[in-house]
């Protein structure tokens, strides 16, 4: 049943989407690269483990690497050819990292290989998390968090709904509107597998108002499931990220630090939900996504169905770019990273290649003192304060930023810097903060480990 009753959340910032440009554009196969680069990292957790060898031929859709633990994902082959080398790859770290090397065969079909079906009546909900994470299924509107590991809350957080997000309000990206526009059934049938392996009794589609045929196209098919409901959200930035799309369909707030589960809640991204509707009763693995390949800077703007590994060099060369190309960003260009050069490739998170030329984004911006305008305070969507975070986080009291000011809590939204007009780049100095505390953390654990040592020594002398 469709609500019309459009539901928002307190601060924010509205944005100029630049959708039009792809939105009307349906999916288009993208040609296959002569070479895959394909970091076996591709997931929040641990890396997968390589099970093939240099020099072996594998086909399109077979694995090439097992999940390593609980918070890890398959990785397979998105097109047949040989494995050149397993060796260190480029990242959008801008590190090297462990990875594959596929080079593919220009002759083949390309054929799928079918694996073992899941079907999402006769499974049990473990045997449904376990093909997810078979599937090499991650969250697809960035984080790549794993999915399988998502729909495993602690026993003590019954999920009674599942929310599905297909807000996409980041600038340029329309891959998630083409995916609710063409997928309808991949959708509908992925929530069942969901609804399954959570147990939750309602799933409840959260879809932004700029987007009234993705609605439209999503309440007709909701009429033949007797627990999904589609919602209609304002366009408005960040109304993507979870624990405020949780509140504005739900009126739940997630407390801090806490995981949304903890309110009865598991959200899952649109695409992510349509491709475990579409991989699962074929047993496949995801090979390939739905990517928006956009901005001023890019000449066949469109939205592409492109093989993972695809170098990003070989997108632009196919789509094509201006001369005065400047920078180009994976993910939309609020909380996207910039490519630190054209040798990366595309992996299981990127849902947007955003090129820009020098005239949207010069390459130096100065940046001047903090004037305390209090602009970042006005619409940052937790409430935080984003200044006093910054100011904190220029003299390195990390751990105060954390204590007293909910860093934690901060899901890097990119509002504050956006609306800042000292151009201070308050997101990065969080993301840094974060990271010093996350070797802090580690730092203590190791002396945690040593102190322990010596005293059982102690102990075993005595």
């Amino acid at each position: 049943m469709p609500s019309y009753h459009v539901k928002s959340f307190l601060r924010g910032i509205h944005l100029e989407d630049y959708k039009d440009e792809t939105s009307r554009l349906p999916i288009q196969r993208f040609p296959f690269a002569p070479l895959l680069i394909l970091p076996l990292k591709q997931n929040a957790g641990r890396a997968p483990k390589p099970i093939v060898r240099q020099g072996q031929e594998v086909a399109r859709g077979q694995k090439i690497a097992e999940p390593d633990g609980e918070f890890s994902v398959a990785l397979h082959a998105p097109e047949s050819g040989v494995i050149k080398k397993i060796d260190l790859v480029p990242t959008i770290s801008g590190q090297m990292e462990p990875g594959i090397y596929l080079q593919s065969y220009p002759g083949s079909t390309q054929e799928v290989l079918e694996g073992q079906p899941c079907d999402w009546q006769t499974a049990t909900p473990e045997q449904i998390v376990n093909a997810i994470q078979e599937a090499g299924i991650v969250g697809l509107g960035g984080a790549a968090f794993p999915t399988h590991a998502k729909l495993i809350p602690p026993k003590n957080e019954p999920v009674d709904t599942l929310i599905i997000n297909g807000a996409e309000c980041e600038p340029y990206l329309t891959t998630d509107h083409r995916v609710m526009l063409e997928q309808t059934i991949d959708i509908m049938l992925g929530i069942r597998y969901l609804l399954k392996a959570t147990g939750a009794g309602k799933a409840v589609i959260g879809v932004e108002s700029n987007k009234p045929d993705a609605y439209a196209a999503l309440c007709d098919a909701a009429k033949q499931e007797q627990n999904v409901v589609v919602e209609e959200v304002n366009a408005k930035y960040p109304q993507g990220a979870a624990k405020i799309l949780i509140k504005a369909l739900t009126g739940r707030e997630t407390p801090s630090g806490a995981h949304t589960s903890a309110i009865g809640v598991i959200v899952c991204n649109i695409a992510t939900t349509a491709e475990i509707g579409r991989l699962l009763p074929h047993g496949r693995g995801i090979l390939e996504r739905v990517i928006t390949v956009g901005g001023p800077a890019i000449n066949n703007k469109g939205n592409y169905r492109i093989p993972i590994g695809t170098p990003l060099r070989f997108v632009l060369e196919t789509a094509g770019v201006t001369n005065s190309l400047s920078r180009v960003f994976l993910g939309g260009p609020m909380m996207g990273n910039a490519a630190p050069n054209l040798d990366i490739s595309i992996t299981k998170g990127v849902s947007g290649v955003i090129a820009f030329t020098e005239q949207e984004i010069p390459r130096t911006d100065k940046v001047y003192p903090c004037i305390h305008c209090g602009y970042c305070v006005d619409v940052c969507p937790l409430g935080l304060n984003p200044s006093m975070l910054g100011l904190l986080a220029n003299v390195k009291q990390y751990q105060e930023m954390a204590e007293g000011y909910h860093l934690k809590d901060c899901f890097e939204c990119g509002a504050c810097s956006f609306v800042c007009p000292s151009h201070i780049s308050l997101v990065q100095q969080f993301r840094v903060a974060k990271s010093m505390l996350k070797k802090l953390k580690a730092v203590q654990v190791e002396q945690s480990k040593d102190n322990n040592n010596q005293q059982h020594h102690k102990q075993s002398a005595a």
